[in-house]
């Protein structure tokens, strides 16, 4: 068992790769410089673990779930169980209900119907309309309304496929995925993913025996300073989140990674699904910049400034390099406290970076993210 303490740094080095006692020591002084309690990471090829910080190490990996409750549901799609264009009201009816907010009169909601249908598409790429209210300022409104306090569904931002703006379709791609399965979503995932790819750290729950390995929360002040959280055990989750709610470490996470970087295996997810989940799924819709509601929580968030990024069926995807990092076409998403991934078959590289802290994209957080990949292709 490994206690996770705020200053306790550990790295395994698990395959030859020149580089790592570099790699190792700029994470520790970069974390250091910039005031980050505790950082794990691994890089990876598509045949090898090259590179490893801290494996033990548990975090709530937030975002990180959608990937591979989008693979899931592509999954579905493939058996034919389920379609990419069919309204997806099909499988959840409250999806028939659905209703487009266009603004207010005085304090009430005014709402009218949606131009289409929301479709399994619309949800796995951020294109469905529902947003979350972090990051878009009508839906914040909206959640403190009456109107919130009973609704099942919340209302939609804006026309299906119109946009792209970063929401909780996926979290109900999970509830597809349990509804057309028969499964829970951990059972699926344990199922389908995590006991074939020997991810065996990665749950929705945290048995007691792991709980003295999940890193600790911190909050960034405005003084720039970090405040330590109380530390208590996650609970049991009371119902199952594909948009978010796994726990992960950076060696388990790593191996989903090398499953999309390798294109897939015929037994989990097969290289037709891989290659879809690759593609531009947005045609010419921007993705990944969002404006935040909510400094504490998220900074605003542009992942690759200057450059149009896409999303794909369960990935934002960069069409630009990034600059002494990842190639064009390379994979990529996070989760709220400030864990980190992509994936770059260009290369055949793949990394993870997690860390415990608020606010998103935390400038430390992000600093170090940027550093730790110009390193690991330097």
């Amino acid at each position: 068992m490994l206690l996770i303490t705020r200053r306790k740094f550990a790295a395994v080095l698990a395959a030859p790769l020149a580089a790592q006692p570099k790699l190792d020591l700029l994470l520790k002084e970069g974390a250091e410089r910039r005031g980050i309690p505790f950082a794990a990471a691994a890089v990876a090829d598509s045949k090898n673990v090259l590179f490893q910080r801290s494996p033990e190490a548990l975090f709530p990996i937030a975002s990180m779930t959608k990937a591979i409750t989008s693979a899931s549901a592509m999954q579905l799609v493939e058996q034919g169980l389920v379609q990419l264009d069919e309204p997806v009201a099909k499988h959840l009816p409250v999806f028939s209900s659905a209703r487009v907010l266009t603004g207010f009169r005085g304090s009430r909601p005014v709402y009218r119907p949606p131009a289409r249908a929301v479709t399994l598409r619309h949800l796995l790429t951020h294109t469905s309309g529902l947003c979350y209210g972090a990051w878009h300022e009508e839906m914040a409104k909206w959640d403190k309304t009456a109107d919130a306090k009973n609704a099942v569904l919340p209302p939609l931002q804006f026309d299906p496929g119109s946009r792209w703006h970063y929401g909780t379709g996926v979290d109900w791609v999970g509830r597809l995925v349990e509804k057309v399965s028969g499964l829970s979503l951990e059972e699926y995932f344990q199922k389908r993913f995590f006991v074939p790819l020997g991810m065996r750290d990665t749950s929705f729950i945290v048995p007691e025996s792991k709980a003295s390995r999940v890193v600790h929360m911190s909050q960034r002040l405005t003084d720039g300073t970090l405040q330590a959280i109380p530390f208590k055990p996650p609970p049991p989750p009371k119902m199952f989140n594909g948009g978010g709610g796994l726990y992960s470490t950076a060696s388990d996470y790593v191996k989903f990674m090398q499953l999309i970087l390798r294109g897939g295996e015929a037994e989990i997810l097969s290289p037709k699904i891989v290659a879809m989940l690759r593609e531009n799924a947005v045609g010419p819709l921007q993705a990944g910049v969002l404006k935040t509601t909510n400094p504490e929580r998220s900074l605003d968030v542009d992942f690759h400034p200057g450059a149009s990024d896409k999303h794909t069926l369960g990935f934002l995807l960069n069409l630009t390099p990034y600059e002494g990092g990842r190639a064009s076409g390379s994979l990529c998403w996070a989760g709220m406290f400030n864990t980190f991934f992509w994936i770059d078959p260009a290369n055949d590289r793949c990394a993870t970076l997690m860390m415990r802290m608020l606010p998103f994209v935390d400038r430390g957080a992000m600093g170090l993210l940027r550093e730790f990949e110009k390193a690991v292709y330097a």
